[in-house]
């Protein structure tokens, strides 16, 4: 598909092309090695209703309250550490329930990205999960301070992705502009990667993308 097509970013058959794409992925994991396993939710909303219809086909993006011990005020995707005996599925759909109360069942899930070690010492699971229209955000307040649809058009503008050097390491560091401001790796890696992939079907790596330095604690 040509980038950026309205026939990629209309809502109707939206479902039918990301589970399409995703299923002919072939997803990278990465072995834990020492480190902490984490999942996260993609969930593809309506976006916000206009005039009472749904919106532009979105995902949910959240902003961490500035209270919590670790990564506080920072933005993020709804998700966390897997529970004991519990999978990478399973966590990432009760976190996006704990954190903006939206509850979908498993068979809502459309496929898994790549996933993504940080810098932190946690190995990332992306799941790409529908949550269609209607779907309403109620943010936690312990955990989530906003929580946003955000348009998948945003993903489709000529500064993304954004890239810069730095000193520490080798590899360039990902941000994306969107909301006033710029969404760092590990969050843009993974937001990056499902344009490519589920949206467009480009099988995009994004394992080659760095985080900036306040993020590796």
């Amino acid at each position: 598909m040509t980038s950026g097509t309205p026939e990629d970013l209309a809502w109707s058959g939206l479902r039918e092309r990301m589970q399409a794409h995703l299923d002919g992925f072939e997803r990278r994991a990465v072995p834990l090695d020492g480190r902490r396993h984490a999942a996260v939710a993609l969930a593809i909303t309506a976006g916000e209703v206009e005039s009472g219809a749904p919106g532009r086909p979105s995902f949910v993006l959240t902003r961490r309250t500035a209270r919590l011990k670790n990564h506080a005020g920072q933005w993020a995707l709804p998700g966390g550490r897997l529970d004991e005996h519990e999978t990478d599925i399973e966590a990432a759909l009760r976190e996006m329930d704990e954190e903006v109360g939206l509850r979908l069942p498993a068979e809502n899930v459309l496929g898994r990205l790549d996933d993504y070690p940080t810098r932190s010492g946690f190995v990332i699971t992306p799941v790409v999960v529908w949550g269609g229209a209607g779907a309403v955000l109620e943010p936690n307040p312990d955990e989530v301070a906003d929580a946003y649809h955000v348009p998948l058009s945003e993903l489709e503008r000529p500064q993304v992705p954004h890239l810069r050097r730095i000193p520490e390491s080798d590899r360039p560091v990902i941000a994306i502009p969107l909301l006033d401001n710029l969404i760092h790796a590990p969050t843009a890696a993974v937001i990056f990667q499902l344009r490519e992939v589920a949206v467009h079907g480009r099988p995009t790596r994004v394992a080659n993308y760095e985080q900036p330095v306040f993020a590796w604690r």
